[in-house]
């Protein structure tokens, strides 16, 4: 695949088109969720319930697979996280109570956010280091952000075709957004058949997964960290952005999709610039000087007077906000050793999904009072305040690639 960078293996090219089916489903979900949700007649509220307990739950899984899954090869892991995907996206579409919807949020695999917090992101980060040189890596995540992103981008687009399959035919509008949990059902198959092409490259016998070891200071430093940029982030996940829209300015779903489309697209085509970024001021850099102003961006949303202006600070934030995620995700798996990488990946990952977890709910209380816009101000701040300690703590923490430059 010339997609890919040089010298990489077939491997990473599976992993990546898993990474685009997941982007898709994800991206329409979570608008469809907050849409879905409210037209049951759930509150704000409520509807931050069930957000948060799908991040809660997301740690939870991930968490097992940070602390007990060296024990199985990563390949059933990922077998067995299809087949929870599938169960997830059938249980949402069989009912509509609430008690059940929040379990089935707890237990299974749906991401309400427009990042991936789901149990296969450490997995599948995992396997991609083994697939490229180290010089390859940053180019390779970037890649794989791309392709989760612009495909999350088109599946928040794709949110536009049940409404139109309501105004068009007699199905009504619920019915048809309750269609899109069976399309992530269906994604789950697509996922489980995939994964079953990986080869052994992704999981060397000389080289097995286990537990922490020497990086494990850094690690738990690291994690701390991206558990307060998670934080802030739980106020602003893509289900409640979309709610904020419907509520501050009426937006229709239709209108809510387009424009998560186009920060979807414009974020997913950042990543490469911060590969590029990267490979000139740093890993540690490119995530603080391309973060920081697309917080100030976000904190100044709500006190746009009009929607035009505040669409332009959001689409201005989504060229800058998401640099960060392949260079994140290469340094982390930069800094430990190759047998520490899994863990790693879910070490850092579970903190973001739990801290990411109590302020949907929060959030939601705030919509159910307030349309100013609470929740966008509390996670700019948040997420500006990370990207400072990131800076003071890990400026001279270099990986090996970046080892030659001076200091």
């Amino acid at each position: 695949m010339r997609f890919l960078p040089p010298h990489t293996h077939r491997d990473a090219g599976i992993l990546i088109r898993t990474r685009g089916i997941r982007g898709f489903v994800d991206g329409l979900v979570s608008v469809a969720l907050a849409a879905y949700l409210t037209l049951l007649g759930y509150s704000p509220l409520r509807i931050g319930v069930v957000v948060t307990g799908m991040l809660l739950g997301s740690a939870a899984a991930t968490l097992v697979i940070g602390t007990k899954g060296h024990h199985w090869s990563r390949r059933t892991l990922l077998f067995c996280g299809s087949m929870l995907m599938i169960s997830t996206g059938l249980g949402f579409g069989a009912t509509t109570l609430f008690p059940v919807l929040l379990f089935i949020g707890f237990v299974g695999t749906m991401n309400p956010t427009a990042g991936d917090v789901s149990v296969f992101l450490p997995l599948e980060q995992s396997m991609l280091s083994a697939t490229t040189p180290a010089v390859s890596r940053t180019a390779l995540y970037a890649r794989y952000a791309f392709i989760g992103g612009i495909c999350g981008a088109f599946g928040s687009l794709a949110v536009r075709v049940p409404e139109a399959v309501a105004h068009h035919t007699s199905i009504t509008e619920r019915t048809a957004l309750r269609a899109c949990f069976f399309v992530y059902a269906f994604a789950g198959v697509t996922l489980l058949l995939s994964y079953r092409g990986l080869s052994t490259t992704v999981q060397p016998d000389s080289e097995p997964p286990g537990p922490l070891g020497p990086s494990r200071r850094t690690v738990y430093r690291l994690a701390a960290l991206f558990s307060l940029d998670a934080f802030g982030g739980g106020f602003v996940v893509q289900s409640l952005l979309a709610l904020w829209l419907f509520h501050r300015f009426h937006l229709s779903v239709s209108a809510a999709g387009t424009l998560l489309f186009v920060t979807g697209t414009l974020s997913a085509a950042s990543g490469f610039v911060a590969s590029w970024m990267a490979a000139r001021i740093g890993l540690v850099n490119t995530m603080v000087f391309t973060h920081l102003p697309a917080n100030v961006f976000l904190v100044l949303t709500p006190f746009m007077p009009n929607l035009p202006s505040a669409l332009t600070l959001l689409v201005l934030r989504s060229l800058l906000s998401s640099m960060d995620v392949p260079a994140r995700t290469s340094y982390v798996m930069a800094v430990v050793s190759p047998a520490e990488r899994a863990a790693a990946a879910s070490v850092t990952n579970v903190p973001r999904s739990l801290a990411a977890a109590l302020p949907p709910t929060l959030a939601g209380w705030m919509l159910s009072h307030s349309n100013f816009g609470w929740p966008l101000v509390i996670a700019g701040l948040c997420k500006a305040t990370y990207d400072l300690l990131l800076l003071r703590m890990f400026r001279h923490v270099r990986p090996p690639e970046e080892a030659h430059r001076g200091r």
